[in-house]
């Protein structure tokens, strides 16, 4: 168990304590949502942090290659559905969201049974750091930050869509191919 592969596992045990913490008394306490904010930014630098090392240091694995995406889906998921719970956001947009994520995911899949590796994209990884900039900035709900709130909420919708028309467009005869 290499340490890329630690930081990945430590994401996904952060995950209940971030929901516990965001969740406690309907999120209601302000203390407890700065907890998990942080909660949930350190669990988001993990994910920066993991990748880079495992390239640096050629530390890559099959079980990296599987479980850190999970993880990073785990995560933003579970503060999205939490912040429906909080009234902060439509479940459509959450809806589109997963959706998105669950629609990849199965394209990997399909690539990789027939023997291809498809990368993320640079779509997809803007996609998710506004996703991550959004769910801090709506669980601090910070009033001056309103606009810019809603601002970065719409821009990681619109990047969600995008980036699923650019898997779409970019890996599209994996699913041709596959069904042969």
């Amino acid at each position: 168990m290499n340490l890329p592969n630690k930081l990945t596992i430590l994401r996904v045990i952060l995950i209940p304590f971030f929901v516990a913490a965001l969740l406690w008394d309907g999120g209601q306490n302000q203390t407890l949502r700065y907890v998990s904010a942080a909660i949930f930014i350190v669990a988001s630098l993990t994910d920066m942090l993991d990748g880079k090392i495992a390239r640096k240091y050629n530390l890559v694995t099959n079980f990296g290659k599987f479980m850190d995406p999970l993880a990073d889906k785990l995560l933003v998921c579970s503060a999205l559905i939490c912040l429906i719970e909080l009234g902060q956001l439509p479940s459509w947009m959450v809806i589109m969201i997963i959706s998105r994520e669950f629609i990849i995911s199965g394209f990997r899949l399909v690539a990789s049974d027939n023997g291809v590796v498809i990368a993320a994209s640079y779509w997809g990884k803007f996609k998710t750091t506004f996703q991550m900039i959004a769910v801090v900035l709506l669980i601090l709900q910070i009033p001056p930050l309103h606009i810019v709130t809603q601002i970065c909420v719409w821009i990681a919708l619109i990047l969600t869509v995008v980036s699923l028309i650019d898997y779409i467009m970019k890996n599209h005869k994996v699913l041709t191919e596959g069904s042969m």
